[in-house]
């Protein structure tokens, strides 16, 4: 009995931990970090959505779930590729306190002109 011939190669992208600064990629037996300084579009996403890669080819990376495509030599060689994103982070929502106490205070009391 033979053994079925065995698929393409190529091995699967994890993510291995995610910081304040930025965010490890296990590759093909190393690991690539991607700071946040140059990839911001990981830096407000929820670790669920970082961690849902998918490699669709040697040098392919995709994010489904951020729309986010990266070949694996702009995160080895950056400099190679000079432009940047403009993506701003969002600023955190004020505390649901604040919220209310703002919304409080735009409100009339009774007797009050």
């Amino acid at each position: 009995m033979r053994s079925r011939k065995r698929g393409n190669g190529t091995s699967e992208a994890e993510v291995t931990n995610v910081s304040p600064f930025g965010l490890w990629i296990l590759l093909d037996g190393r690991e690539l970090f991607l700071p946040f300084e140059d990839f911001p579009w990981f830096e407000d996403a929820t670790i669920r959505a970082i961690g849902n890669v998918q490699r669709l080819g040697r040098d392919h990376l995709h994010w489904p779930d951020l729309d986010v495509d990266l070949s694996v030599d702009s995160i080895e060689h950056p400099e190679r590729y000079p432009l940047k994103s403009r993506v701003q982070p969002k600023k955190p929502a004020p505390p649901a306190r604040a919220r209310k106490r703002r919304a409080a205070g735009n409100e009339r009391r009774p007797g009050r002109r």
